[in-house]
């Protein structure tokens, strides 16, 4: 079977197909823990500072090891590479859901996201060898549609699983997934040969990127629970920010850098994944904190949380391809722009909602957003990878990626900072519900104004830029 897909004109679609399992499972793990937070809170007996470790250690990881991975794959062969991260990834989430206590969870997650990271770092490499020039921007367009999908798509799986199964189901699911996308990508994805050149890796980059991108985001992560002004936090933000400064100064004169800086003179790549990256935060502002407000406020089960939320990738769903065919046509900026203003209107609109909501009255909000990330996604994707030269598409999908979970990781931190400093309480009694509202208001008022900046910001980006001929290798 599989030697008649390879010798189909349509090849190059299963390799896309292939591709996409291993982008929506990886990118679907990084968000799906939110939902089970309260059942896991109450099982392990943890606070919110700690359980968000489950989440954001496996962005952290994700974040420090992209660039890494993608170098790697470079020098050793893509296919091997995105192969052994599906067993990787399968064998992490089978210990995930054998977790004994809260911290062997998160230890389990960093594995995870090892292989998520393998995954993730060379989805877009893998598509651009196979597809022709006048392909690769409708098929970057359709991963970046599944990449959305996959983020946005966790917590209302996660709700049904957990209210069928249980909270350790969202991670047993993934077994059968990782087994079937190892053997179909070994049998389906084109051996690939490690570059003749042998250019050398950036080691040192390497560990000064990965070590200062960890101290930075562990420092945002617990500044709110630790203090902002305590020893260890102000050791991280200085530590990330000279090591990240180093990284850069290294990048600038290492022959073979791991992150080409020039990209960052592209002014519609920059404005890309700026907007982007501020669509996450605000996005991961309002799915950290929704679980606790439909379950604990509204008293809804996991499996009913799942459904409203699932009201999210369902709209985007509809709306993505349609979005991303009217950009062919239109260009981005109407479309991303809108798509970012409408966002914020959802976000505003859950700043509306009381502690004794009804289920239609809540579910606007999840179609509202699903509506603004389906218009601005594709349109976006399809903006940055279309303003860089073809032989540095690769590099450019490796950047958007990494932005992507630096901005999942930022609205997490942000929204559970700003939630306790406001006087949050994550399982509120009858008395501290008028508390948790008011706190959980204010956040989605901050969410919002971040996405009404990301919309001024896209207001300022050009319509596609010209990447140039196709490379004749």
């Amino acid at each position: 079977m599989f030697e008649k897909i390879k010798n189909s004109p349509d090849y190059r679609w299963y390799v896309l197909a292939t591709v996409s399992i291993g982008t929506f499972m990886s990118t679907l793990d990084s968000s799906i823990v939110n939902v089970a937070l309260p059942t896991i809170s109450g099982q392990f007996h943890s606070e919110l500072s700690t359980l968000q470790w489950a989440v954001t250690a496996y962005l952290l990881a994700i974040s420090s090891l992209l660039p890494v991975f993608g170098r790697i794959a470079d020098m050793l062969g893509r296919k091997k590479i995105y192969s052994l991260g599906f067993l990787i990834f399968t064998v992490g989430s089978a210990l995930c859901g054998l977790a004994p206590n809260i911290w062997f969870l998160v230890a389990t997650r960093v594995l995870q996201a090892v292989g998520a990271a393998m995954l993730m770092a060379n989805s877009a490499a893998i598509i651009i060898a196979i597809f022709p020039f006048q392909e690769r921007g409708r098929a970057l367009g359709l991963t970046g549609t599944v990449v959305a999908l996959g983020s946005l798509t966790g917590p209302a799986l996660g709700g049904i699983l957990i209210g069928l199964a249980g909270w350790r189901s969202i991670f047993y699911i993934n077994l059968p997934i990782g087994i079937i996308g190892y053997l179909v990508a070994q049998s389906i994805i084109p051996l690939d040969k490690p570059r003749k050149d042998k250019e050398s890796f950036d080691f040192a980059g390497a560990l000064l990127f990965a070590v200062g991108m960890i101290s930075l985001l562990f420092a945002i992560n617990n500044g709110e629970a630790w203090n902002w002004s305590s020893l260890p936090i102000l050791f991280g933000l200085v530590l990330g920010v000279g090591l990240l400064t180093g990284f850069i100064f290294n990048e600038r004169k290492v022959q073979h850098p791991m992150i080409d800086l020039s990209l960052f003179r592209n002014r519609p790549f920059v404005i890309g994944n700026l907007t982007g990256w501020l669509s996450f935060v605000a996005m991961f502002a309002n799915n950290m904190l929704l679980p606790f407000y439909l379950q604990h406020i509204l008293n809804y089960s996991p499996s009913k949380v799942g459904l409203v939320m699932a009201a999210f990738p369902v709209m985007m769903a509809i709306v993505a391809p349609i979005s991303g065919h009217a950009s062919d046509k239109f260009g981005p900026l109407i479309l991303t722009t809108s798509g970012l203003t409408i966002s914020a209107i959802g976000l505003f609109y859950y700043s509306t909602l009381s502690a004794t909501a009804n289920f239609y009255q809540v579910i606007p909000g999840p179609l509202l957003l699903g509506l603004g990330a389906g218009m601005f996604q594709s349109p976006n994707n399809s903006s940055v990878m279309s303003s860089v030269p073809v032989h540095k598409m690769s590099l450019a999908g490796g950047i958007n990626s990494l932005v992507r979970n630096l901005g999942m990781i930022a609205g997490i931190a942000l929204s559970v900072s700003l939630f306790e400093a406001w006087g949050g309480v994550t399982k509120p009694g009858i008395e501290q519900i008028s508390s948790f509202m008011s706190a959980y208001h204010s956040v989605m008022l901050v969410a919002m104004t971040i996405a009404l900046v990301a919309a001024v910001i896209s207001l300022n980006r050009k319509s596609y830029a010209k990447a140039g001929p196709p490379d004749q290798d």
